[in-house]
């Protein structure tokens, strides 16, 4: 309740006063401000792993995929979840490095009792999982701005997780950070539980010690799909992250360009430990106040204020991005993404995804499944996740099982349209199905860089 009325009393000043943030003093970021991943050097020594210890923000709910529960409870691959990927990934680094890695899950009141089910089967193994809870707040009504009324004892649409800058004050005030000194641990990996390209690079914690950087962000090369991400930006001199919520209306575009701001924050950050309790020891960590606004399933238009964890950039010495590869961002944010996922694009080794040896090019292909697949998730473990059957039903129905798209370089899919088994797309496939109408692809087809519409007829593109 403290942190809520610091952000609340904060957001109110900041209102009255005014824009803080003069779009005219923001600039690209300077040379040393971000590194190239393949200028780091490649000598590591593995036992720095010792002082390494990994946290999945994992707060979130699949409403885009229409779940309701934890989203890191979804079947992703070979029939097991985001948890069981990230436990075995971990688990193997361990292994192989004869390290000891802990994992800690930040959940939030929303995914907190499904996530605690999760792991209870790996409760007699050597992997160390440890929990806690972000911040709970309450939404703030449009109208008044002040907290909204409570009319029920548990009325979930009324509070929200403060977004994932709330981990530095949940580490603290849950004890985790404490514990984790008094471990020696000296360093921490934090990646969203659904981005299933961010594993541990040694490279990148070598490069952290080398450099002696209290906070490192690992950004990426923008696409067309990544214009909305925060960006690293210089500000008079000092690097911060800039999130669209912070652009002024008038500067939307400028900050969606791909020509001025190149990268994107893909959320993967590596943390000093002892930095960041010298931070918090001071109480001076106060990150760029996000505002969401949201209307209630009753109608009331309400506000959360939020924060990023990448904001706190601004607060370590020595900070900076690392550009990596475009295969440590692998997020599974709706069906199109889920669809690539559990295609032969992807194996797994060790919880890791590897692109397919067959794959000439190394760019993924471009996904766009329509309405239609939008709510559909292929099946769940454990029956953790509440859906209606004809959700899930409807997934099956459409894919007898994933077309073949080793070649496939784009595929947009529109309308009611099923998919029989061992369906083979290459280069560029439109198939669009239009109202009232529904396209069966048969069993065996291949399909070529053709437009297939809703009379049937197959176009060559």
């Amino acid at each position: 309740m403290q942190s809520f009325l610091h952000i609340l009393t904060r957001y109110l000043a900041e209102k009255k006063k005014g824009q803080n943030l003069e779009w005219d003093r923001i600039r690209s970021p300077a040379e040393g401000q971000i590194v190239p991943y393949d200028r780091l050097c490649n000598s590591v020594d593995p036992k720095a792993l010792n002082k390494l210890a990994v946290l999945k923000v994992n707060g979130g709910l699949g409403t885009s995929m229409g779940m309701a529960g934890a989203k890191s409870a979804l079947v992703v691959k070979d029939d097991m979840t985001f948890l069981d990927l990230t436990v075995r990934q971990i688990e193997h680094l361990n292994t192989t490095h004869q390290v000891d890695v802990p994992l800690i899950l930040m959940t939030s009141f929303n995914t907190y009792e499904d996530t605690l089910r999760i792991i209870k089967k790996y409760a007699n193994q050597k992997q160390r999982i440890t929990t806690f809870n972000q911040s709970r707040y309450p939404r703030i009504s449009k109208d008044t701005l002040l907290p909204c009324p409570k009319h029920v004892d548990d009325d979930k649409q009324l509070w929200y997780p403060p977004g994932h800058g709330d981990l530095y004050c949940a580490l603290m005030h849950s004890g985790v950070l404490d514990q984790l000194l008094r471990e020696g641990k000296e360093y921490l990996f934090v990646s969203n539980s659904d981005n299933l390209g961010a594993v541990v690079d040694q490279v990148i914690l070598q490069h952290m010690i080398d450099s002696q950087a209290e906070f490192l962000m690992e950004v990426t090369e923008k696409t067309k799909a990544d214009v909305k991400g925060g960006t690293l930006v210089d500000y008079d001199g000092s690097i911060r992250l800039l999130e669209l919520a912070q652009v002024p209306s008038e500067h939307v575009e400028d900050f969606k360009s791909m020509r001025k701001f190149k990268i994107f924050n893909t959320n993967n950050l590596w943390i000093n430990l002892k930095a960041l309790k010298r931070i918090l020891d001071t109480g001076t960590m106060d990150l760029d106040i996000i505002v969401n606004p949201k209307v209630t399933d009753d109608g009331r238009s309400v506000i959360q204020l939020e924060t990023a964890a990448g904001a706190a950039i601004k607060h370590f010495r020595n900070a900076h991005g690392v550009n990596v590869p475009r295969s440590r961002f692998l997020p599974v944010k709706s069906c199109s993404d889920l669809f690539l996922i559990k295609s032969d694009i992807y194996s797994l080794k060790h919880g890791h995804l590897i692109m397919n040896e067959e794959r000439m090019f190394e760019n993924i292909p471009v996904i766009k499944l329509g309405d239609h697949f939008k709510k559909a998730i292929l099946y769940l473990s454990d029956k953790l996740l509440t859906l209606t059957p004809s959700k899930i039903q409807q997934f099956q129905a459409r894919f007898k099982n994933i077309p073949n798209i080793v070649d496939l370089d784009h595929l947009t899919v529109t309308g009611d349209v099923h998919f029989g088994r061992n369906v083979i797309l290459r280069g560029t496939v439109i198939v669009v199905a239009n109202e009232g109408q529904r396209i069966e692809i048969p069993d065996g087809t291949v399909l070529e860089n053709r437009l297939l519409a809703g009379n049937f007829e197959m176009t060559e593109l």
